[in-house]
């Protein structure tokens, strides 16, 4: 059996051995023509995020809600693995919606009743992006979701929740999700688009016991002005270095220090980790200590992303073309194994503390929303050991040193200056290949990769 099964047979095996009810709801419906969305040009999805706080009915509710996803995406896993491995019978979104209503008609999964139908049904459209995302080569084969290591989540399309918007506070509105029957408690730190109804709203609870509400609405983003250099129109560009002894280092000598947060908190997480390995399973106490650690991740966590948040949006406000370099960050973080393990376990976690993804991530929305251009130089590009002056290539640096002097002008160095100087001369180089390439008037992409123009443009 190593063939796709389709037409009748396939439609057999579904019914009498998978359980998944035919198609009959919609057959004697006239087939309409599908209505385009018709956007404002310029329109962009963008996601707000505020902390609420439930009552206890509302977070049991949640709760309730959080488990039925995650049983009702693991199941249509099974479902899908099942239908391939064992008959050679392919399962879409479709097909696992059914199976959803009968899951429901069984009394030992009557409970999914208690939860909206169209949270559960976006439950298994997320397993059905899992697998298009394996087909298509970006990610790997979804995994089953675990109680005590997945994200507690949800998400309400615009059937699943009533959103009335606050004549008084234009921006904020009372919202009330689907089988509740009060308003949620949300801190509106900040004023949505007026008058806009949100696409979706994704409920989710972190560790530390905190409940967050992601708000998903498409508005016009205006682009920031154009940045150019003094006296000319010249795009203002800025290379930035990325490390470990300094988080960020800017062409013009700036430098963003490390916290280093994990290492600060090091000898609190320590002690906590003691106290509770030395509780009992499954007792209370243990698990005031495990929320007292989540509590405290948490917080670094906020710390991080503030900061990182903050530094990203003065780079894109005042530049024109942000330079950074292609960092395999997946590699870096391999597994510590062999005798140098301890030290390779530290390094691996001085680069977790330094986010180096997230920061990339920031740049990259950032500069697609206000007109920017990101340059991403390539990985094996010297920028350390290339003299900025004089762009001769000198031999490889250890790590340990920091600076150096160029043996053929004589010029002398900070090693990431160096390397963020000549990442921003790359970038250039990159960016104008790219953009006289472009018909008159259009603008360059917001993201060039050098590693997707090497047929394009010649290496330096």
């Amino acid at each position: 059996m190593s063939d796709r099964i389709t037409g009748e047979e396939a439609r057999r095996i579904k019914r009498e051995l998978l359980g998944v009810g035919d198609r009959t709801k919609h057959d004697g419906r006239a087939v309409a023509p599908l209505k385009g969305l018709v956007r404002e040009p310029g329109t962009q999805q963008r996601v707000y995020r505020f902390r609420f706080y439930p009552t206890a009915d509302q977070a049991a509710q949640l709760t309730q809600t959080f488990g039925a996803c995650r049983w009702v995406y693991n199941e249509g896993l099974a479902l899908r693995v099942k239908a391939w491995e064992d008959h050679r019978v392919s399962l879409g979104f479709a097909e696992t919606c059914r199976a959803l209503t009968g899951w429901k008609r069984v009394r030992k999964t009557a409970w999914l009743k208690e939860t909206s139908s169209t949270v559960l049904q976006q439950s298994l459209r997320h397993l059905d992006s899992a697998f298009a995302r394996f087909f298509k080569g970006s990610a790997k084969y979804p995994k089953r979701k675990s109680r005590h290591r997945s994200k507690d989540s949800a998400t309400y399309v615009r059937t699943g929740f009533r959103w009335v918007e606050d004549p008084e506070r234009p921006g904020t509105a009372s919202v009330t999700l689907a089988k509740q029957t009060k308003p949620l408690d949300i801190r509106w730190s900040r004023a949505l688009p007026a008058g806009q109804l949100p696409v979706k709203l994704n409920v989710t609870r972190d560790r530390a016991g905190r409940f967050f509400l992601s708000v998903l609405v498409e508005e016009v983003i205006a682009p920031l002005p154009e940045v150019f250099l003094p006296g000319g129109r010249e795009p203002k560009a800025v290379g930035l270095d990325l490390g470990l002894a300094t988080l960020v280092t800017l062409d013009d000598g700036e430098k963003l220090p490390h916290p280093r947060l994990l290492a600060k908190y090091e000898k609190q997480l320590a002690s906590l980790q003691r106290d509770l390995h030395r509780k009992t399973k499954g007792s209370k106490n243990r698990g005031k200590v495990r929320e007292r650690i989540a509590r405290l991740y948490a917080s670094i966590g906020d710390v991080r992303r503030d900061r990182l948040d903050q530094f990203t949006t003065r780079l894109v406000r005042e530049n024109q073309v942000l330079v950074v370099e292609d960092l395999p960050i997946e590699n870096l973080l391999r597994a510590a194994t062999g005798k140098n393990r301890r030290r390779k376990a530290a390094l691996n976690r001085s680069i977790m503390d330094a986010a180096w993804g997230e920061l990339l991530r920031q740049l990259r929305y950032k500069c697609a929303w206000y007109g920017r251009t990101l340059v991403v130089v390539d990985r094996f590009f010297p920028s350390t050991r290339r003299c900025s002056a004089c762009h001769t290539k000198g031999p490889k640096l250890d790590v340990s040193i920091r600076e150096w002097t160029c043996t053929e002008c004589g010029a002398a160095h900070d090693r990431d200056e160096n390397a963020a100087v000549n990442l921003r001369d790359e970038g250039m180089r990159l960016y104008w290949a790219v953009a006289m390439a472009l018909p008159p008037g259009r603008m360059p992409p917001s993201v060039i990769k050098a590693s997707e123009l090497l047929d394009l443009v010649p290496a330096a």
